[in-house]
């Protein structure tokens, strides 16, 4: 069974299966995103400065996730990598087999070495991905919802992939407030896929109100 390959469900009625009106969960996703980009707007300003001051390179990241439907979009980030980033990290895992081990079975790595100083600051407090806002206003994702996955970890997903891709991607998710990066992408397929049963509209905001303490303490976050 694949509630066997993770941790115990955060939800608090695990047996209980509903099936989401997704017309609510839309409008829920339009109205909270557009607030969340009003109010964090000046915050959102202060670090797109701090980024072009610090080295010069794009405020903004957008890398291909796959998303509804299997269709591919840009998921955008404030960058906190350096610019190399791509050809730093193969170099350091052509050159560390445990580094290599690990970043196969948790796709992230516990030190980093292509974050930079403020990326890490960003990376902590979660600001990094507060342009994913405007990925939920345009369709691309949703407020709750599996994290996107990167276009190399399709295969990773296997006969999981099809119904990954029946969900929008979310800002936040039971992974999110279950443990976040010290569990393995098997146990983040066993979360994503628990989601899609239980889905509604109480999960959504269920979902919500815990990412807010996780945030916030920095559960989870390397």
């Amino acid at each position: 069974m694949l509630d066997a390959m993770g941790p115990a469900s955060p939800l608090k009625n695990p047996e209980r299966v509903t099936s989401a009106p997704f017309g609510i969960q839309r409008v829920l996703d339009v109205v909270l995103s557009l607030g969340a980009l009003i109010f964090f707007a000046p915050l959102m300003i202060g670090v797109a400065l701090a980024i072009k001051v610090q080295d010069g390179g794009p405020i903004f990241f957008g890398q291909d996730r796959v998303g509804f439907g299997g269709r591919t979009f840009k998921c955008l980030k404030f960058r906190s990598m350096v610019v190399d980033a791509e050809a730093r990290l193969a170099a350091v895992l052509a050159d560390n087999p445990e580094l290599r081990s690990y970043w196969e079975s948790h796709r992230k790595l516990l030190w980093d070495p292509r974050v930079t100083w403020l990326g890490q600051m960003i990376r902590k407090t979660s600001v990094d991905e507060l342009p994913q806002l405007i990925n939920v206003l345009r369709g691309d994702m949703s407020l709750v919802g599996p994290r996107p996955i990167m276009i190399s970890e399709r295969d990773l997903y296997g006969r999981w992939l099809a119904r990954y891709c029946t969900m929008r991607p979310g800002i936040t998710c039971l992974w999110q407030i279950a443990g976040r990066s010290h569990l393995s992408f098997r146990q983040r397929i066993a979360l994503d896929m628990l989601y899609r049963r239980r889905r509604s509209p109480m999960t959504y905001i269920d979902i919500l109100i815990r990412t807010v303490p996780v945030v916030l303490l920095r559960r989870g976050i390397v």
